[in-house]
């Protein structure tokens, strides 16, 4: 049994730094050894510092959800109705408020208990089982049981399942691309690093749920369960969701008009008691004005806008997980993207080779497949694919490589550039030693046709120079020029790109080859191949299109600030200011950090933390932020911005359930239609909303007139809850479907301080509320004068309310367009809605029943045309509304 110290595990608050310790000093303040705990020192561990599981957020009690609901002063308000109706048995009215407000709470239900599903992915990271030593020998316990100061073998395919300090490392790689953002499998060593440095450059760590992938190694356990790097970002991860801007918008809305409706019910309460109306009769008039006036359907109304949005983007490519997204998107001012995945394709690419003889571009792709390479551009492509351990995994119409990234990168380049066959490239070596990080080179020998023998290196460009003696040139060699090499290297490294170097050296005849290799010697060096993650297509021009837009492109990535200016620089991102890194954020107040992030548009280096960090000094600077991005490390800021948008192909499980927004073809130019669609969007929530307020305000100002003119009630309560159908119904949902107008994407983001009005949509909808109750109450009054009966009167007053609707639904299709200038079939839905609201009126009061029930009696011809005359000079108020603003535009835009 292995020789186990007494002391037990320590506790501190605070952990030190595990990464700037050497592995005998780990041990002893984790009171652990290479040979493992003992089983029972294990136990305790267990029992003491809990399993090594991410905690979670509870899931809210389903009658919580389905209470909060209620929680309006709108929906207070038509509770108070519904119970006076009740009170007073009067049925009819009580059943139509309570179904209004059962559907508005089945929708919120709903909608809630959907989106207190988004965290759960993270469970999946967690590792079921993993080798550890315990007692001295190997064992497979489950991911759960891990506890600080195990030791934990790792070896390729596995998944860490704890943070861990390693102390033993052959050829270990290990995939934390989802952690950092890094395309490079990062190559793990065991000595001690300086303190101050960022988790991605934690070389001697291996982080709880990354992947290995290459090599083999040992570490012991420093941090399990919520104290790992997974574990901090799903604390961040868990925090409560923010509101979208729609929806803070909608909320505010709703306490306004909910106190201005309280405020004129209880006054028109009042008013009508001291006028000599008995209490009953002003009871049932307050239920009746307070259905009328209140916008109960806007929550629906905004439900059915933001589903069509839903629906369209969905045939763009832009799943939608939360319904107030589709409206985010539109009012959205900046965009912080991640690279690795998103902005680029998160596949290395060689795009250019440098010789002797000079450097050549091979990205475009166009130069005949390699036909015209040069002797030294094809032997460096040689060198490069025989020293591989690529596979081919894909042959179609194109090549497809597995395995380590440079080495899938020189193999696709060579093969496809003809430069060596796949036959030669798989052929059986006489020789061959992989890389090893620690060497920075992989060798191999192979043999040709006539037996010889020809040894080849690729690896960093320092470890080839070291070996190397001539340099290649055309026709021959020269004595080496590392100056010459060394400017090359740093030319390609300014651009971003990783460099691998080539040599070659050919084997005498009777030369051994020893096992492993020795180190190179002798070497004639080739060249070199730069590669990159190359930028997706169509991304440069999406760019420009949010740029024109009023929307801010920002790179947060947790990439080298040298490869992430570089593919900025190509996108079209502004590279004049440096890169805003980890490391300067750490000496950056909140102020100073807004400040600066609004310099720059590229942000390197970043941790989960610190890109969290980011999205809230945007926000804090009145930003509407949206956050794209695939990994793990990116969840944090997804949950906290405005919108999160994740990619569905390559993008982990948490990422996705972080998101509000999951792109199924992980193209960024998606999000660039998914804006456009979202602003759509917001235009027909304006729109209606800006229909139901107006319509809203004639009923309370035409009831409020009545009851001071001393005449009598200008409706009855059902004749007011048959008017909230028809006025309404089903034309609000109607206007939801009205479609784009075209210039979507060369208008400026909505301001952050504009509700969802503008102050010319609220002005029309004073001035037209205003006149439509003007209207109706005096069709009421002259009615009455001219000796019409009360049933007579109130019919031709109701009809004239609701043509006047008709015509302002229509005048709604357009906040700046005049009407005349939209296609009359655009929106068939609001077309034939609206014609059948007006049938639908005429044969409730023909038909001797409805009639009776609501009590109206049929018009004549005339007093229909009278109605439509009148009707419609509430669309001539708002045409000539709209006609002076344009005027007074023009007239006030300065000649060029």
């Amino acid at each position: 049994m292995a020789a186990q110290p007494a002391a037990s595990a320590p506790s501190s608050v605070t952990p030190p730094s595990w990464h700037a310790l050497n592995p005998p000093e780990v041990f002893s303040v984790l009171s652990s050894c290479p040979q493992g705990l003992s089983g029972s020192e294990a136990t305790r561990r267990l029992a003491e510092l809990g399993p090594n599981e991410l905690s979670f957020a509870k899931v809210s009690p389903w009658w919580r959800v389905l209470f909060r609901q209620f929680i309006s002063p709108l929906i207070g308000i038509l509770l108070v109705a519904a119970v006076v109706t009740l009170v007073q048995q009067h049925w009819v009215d009580a059943g139509a408020i309570f179904l209004i407000l059962c559907i508005n709470a089945a929708l919120g239900f709903f909608q809630e208990r959907k989106a207190e599903e988004a965290v759960r992915a993270l469970q999946s990271l967690a590792s079921p089982t993993c080798r550890v030593l315990r007692d001295g020998t190997e064992q497979v316990i489950p991911g759960r049981d891990v506890v600080r100061g195990d030791v934990v073998l790792l070896e390729s395919g596995e998944r860490v399942s704890a943070d861990l300090r390693l102390f033993e490392a052959n050829g270990l790689q290990v995939d934390e691309s989802m952690l950092t953002g890094e395309s490079f499998a990062a190559s793990k060593h065991t000595a001690a690093l300086p303190a101050d440095i960022s988790d991605a450059d934690k070389t001697n760590v291996a982080f709880s749920g990354t992947f290995v992938g290459n090599g083999r190694g040992k570490g012991v356990v420093i941090a399990t369960g919520a104290s790992t790097a997974l574990g901090e970002i799903n604390a961040l991860v868990q925090g409560p969701t923010g509101k979208s801007p729609l929806q803070l918008l909608t909320h505010s809305l709703e306490r306004r008009i909910g106190l201005i409706v309280l405020a004129a019910i209880v006054f028109i309460f009042i008013a009508g008691l001291v006028l000599g109306n008995d209490v009953s009769t002003m009871f049932r008039t307050a239920v009746g004005l307070a259905v009328a006036s209140i916008p109960e359907s806007l929550p629906i109304v905004l439900t059915v806008a933001l589903s069509l949005g839903v629906s369209r983007m969905a045939r763009r490519n832009a799943i939608v997980r939360t319904l107030p997204a589709v409206e985010t998107l539109g009012s959205t001012n900046v965009i912080g993207s991640d690279k690795t995945g998103t902005l680029t394709e998160n596949r290395l690419t060689v795009e250019r080779i440098w010789t002797s003889d000079g450097t050549v571009d091979v990205s475009a792709g166009d130069d005949d497949g390699g036909s015209t390479d040069s002797p030294l551009v094809r032997a460096v492509l040689r060198a490069g694919a025989l020293t591989n351990e690529a596979t081919l995994s894909a042959e179609d119409d194109d090549l497809e490589y597995s395995g380590d990234a440079v080495d899938a990168a020189m193999a696709l380049t060579a093969v496809v550039r003809a430069a060596i066959s796949e036959a030669e490239r798989t052929a059986e070596p006489a020789a061959h030693q992989p890389y090893e990080p620690h060497l920075r080179y992989s060798q191999t020998v192979q043999q040709d046709a006539a037996g010889r023998r020809t040894l080849y290196v690729k690896g960093s460009p320092e470890a080839v120079l070291a070996g190397a003696v001539v340099l290649a040139v055309p026709g021959g060699t020269v004595p080496l020029d590392e100056a010459q090499i060394h400017a090359a290297n740093e030319a390609m490294g300014r651009d971003g790109l990783r460099v691998i170097a080539t040599g070659s050296r050919i084997l005498a005849d009777r030369e051994e080859l020893p096992s492993p290799l020795p180190p190179p010697s002798g070497l004639t060096f080739l060249g070199m191949e730069g590669m990159t993650d190359p930028p997706r297509a169509g991304v440069a021009d999406a760019i420009v299109k949010c740029r024109r837009a009023g929307i801010k492109v920002m790179m947060i990535t947790g990439d080298h600030p040298v490869t992430a200016t570089a593919i900025a620089g190509r996108l079209g991102l502004s590279t004049d200011k440096p890169a805003l890194t980890g490391a300067e954020m750490a000496d950056l107040d909140d102020q100073m950090l807004g400040a600066r992030i609004l310099q720059t548009s590229v942000a390197a280096r970043v941790s989960p933390v610190e890109k969290l960090r980011i999205v809230r000094a945007l926000q804090a600077n009145g930003k509407v932020v949206a956050v794209t991005g695939d990994g793990v490390n990116d969840a944090p800021a997804l949950k906290a911005a405005a919108i999160g948008v994740a990619m569905g192909k390559s993008g982990t499980d948490v990422a996705r359930e972080s998101s509000d927004v999951v792109l199924t073809d992980d193209n960024f130019v998606t999000i660039v239609h998914a804006v456009e669609e979202g602003r759509v969007t917001f235009s027909a929530v304006r729109k209606t909303t800006f229909f139901l307020l107006s319509t809203g305000t004639a009923a309370l100002v035409a009831v409020t007139l009545s009851v001071f003119a001393e005449v009598p009630l200008l409706f009855l309560p059902v004749q007011m809850l048959w008017m909230n159908v028809v006025t309404n119904g089903a034309q609000d949902i109607a206007l939801t479907f009205e479609p784009a107008e075209g210039d979507e994407l060369t208008r400026p983001p909505r301001a952050p301080s504009e509700g969802i009005l503008s102050r010319t949509l609220w002005f029309r909808a004073g001035i037209t509320g205003c006149w439509m109750a003007l209207a109706v109450t005096l069709t009421f009054i002259v009615a009455l004068h001219n000796g019409y009966t009360e049933t007579h009167a109130r019919t031709f007053a109701l009809t004239m309310f609701v043509v006047l609707t008709f015509f302002q639904v229509h005048s709604s299709r357009a906040e700046n367009k005049s009407l005349f200038q939209l296609r009359l079939l655009a929106n068939k839905p609001l077309l034939f809605t609206s014609l059948a609201a007006q049938t639908l009126h005429w044969a409730v009061q023909t038909w001797p029943v409805s009639a009776d029930l609501l009590g109206l009696t049929p018009l004549r011809p005339w007093e229909w045309l009278l109605c439509i005359g009148i009707g419609s000079t509430v669309l001539i108020i708002v045409e000539a509304e709209k006609g002076v603003r344009r005027w007074a535009h023009r007239h006030d835009t300065p000649p060029a």
